[in-house]
């Protein structure tokens, strides 16, 4: 489940671009957070709280979570599936944050892939139930972040605390294996420090050798800011697996159904789903993001003719209804 690539060339801004592949619709909303907003990190016992400090645009699944977002210092967000994760035991003495609320504290409390990494050491983070072909599972998820600074961070779960890798050299992320294991495995590809040829299967493992090489293959100086967005682009079509591509017994390999491009520089934020030809972006600038600001939805799926900018087609919404942890996810896609 998703692949995400960084790039950035002199002159040009960061850009980030990831998949989300899944086998089944997930709902899939944009909203405009403004900041303001008191939140509870939905634990039973010493939830996070906090008010947002930052405005975001964010992408919700299955009406109960944040998967993705960027907020207005910069800051882009992305949740990826990563089936050896282990949240471990509650320990009350450190807050805790229901997974369905991970990405958005930090879209709503940082500015900078440093401020993240900081702040993910000092809570701890609860899963959710999710039933995935009548198997349950605690919400296997990892999370890459970035800054406009060129920053970038991967963190996993892999024993009840946080693993981190922090530096603009982390340019690339898929799912199975855990991060450690994937640099190894990088290391055999031509181009990468060995000499097998660039693979081409849905295996994460195949995904990110492509999505790294191809990162070295984008011009050192486009020409234009549209060819870098086109370019970084490129790579991340290039790691999707087709619509209809599902393993029925492993969620991570499956079909891409939406991709999202975060310029971190520019504060504009891209979307496409992959059953339609549109492409559509924000620009944060352009999205009341204020204290007291309404919270704001768009449904792109149901707007077939959008295309370019679509701030203005956010209408007022009640609040994301986030899952509490130990919660289970009971959306279902439509017949």
């Amino acid at each position: 489940m998703c692949s995400r690539v960084q790039w950035t060339a002199e002159g040009q801004p960061v850009i980030v671009g990831r998949n989300m592949d899944w086998t089944e619709r997930m709902g899939s909303k944009l909203w405009a957070m403004p900041k303001g907003i008191e939140r509870s990190g939905l634990t039973d016992e010493n939830p996070l709280t906090w008010t947002s400090k930052y405005g975001s645009v964010a992408t919700s699944i299955w009406d109960c979570a944040t998967c993705d977002g960027l907020n207005e210092a910069g800051l882009y967000v992305n949740v990826l599936y990563l089936a050896e994760a282990q949240y471990g035991d509650r320990e009350p003495s450190l807050a805790g944050l229901s997974i369905a609320l991970w990405a958005q504290f930090f879209l709503d409390t940082c500015a900078t892939v440093a401020e993240v990494v900081e702040a993910a050491k000092q809570l701890q983070v609860q899963p959710v139930e999710l039933v995935h072909k009548g198997v349950s599972a605690d919400a296997p998820m990892h999370m890459s972040v970035s800054d406009p600074s060129n920053d970038s961070a991967i963190i996993e779960i892999l024993d009840g605390r946080p693993h981190i890798h922090h530096g603009s050299q982390y340019t690339t992320m898929t799912n199975s294996p855990p991060y450690d294991e994937q640099l190894v495995l990088l290391k055999q590809y031509e181009g990468l420090g060995g000499k097998k040829p660039i693979p081409g299967t849905m295996e994460a493992e195949d995904r990110f050798a492509r999505g790294a090489f191809y990162l070295t293959k984008l011009p050192e100086q486009p020409p234009t800011y549209q060819a870098a967005v086109a370019g970084v682009l490129s790579v991340i079509r290039n790691m999707a697996t087709p619509l209809g591509a599902n393993d029925p017994t492993r969620p991570n390999i499956s079909a891409t159904l939406w991709r999202s491009i975060g310029d971190c520089t520019n504060k504009r934020y891209y979307f496409e789903f992959t059953d339609m030809p549109n492409v559509v972006w924000i620009d944060l600038d352009n999205l009341d993001l204020s204290d007291g600001a309404p919270i704001r939805a768009y449904d792109f799926a149901r707007d077939l003719e959008a295309s370019g900018e679509v701030s203005g087609r956010f209408q007022p919404s009640e609040a994301l209804d986030f899952l509490k942890a130990g919660g289970v996810v009971t959306w279902k896609p439509a017949a």
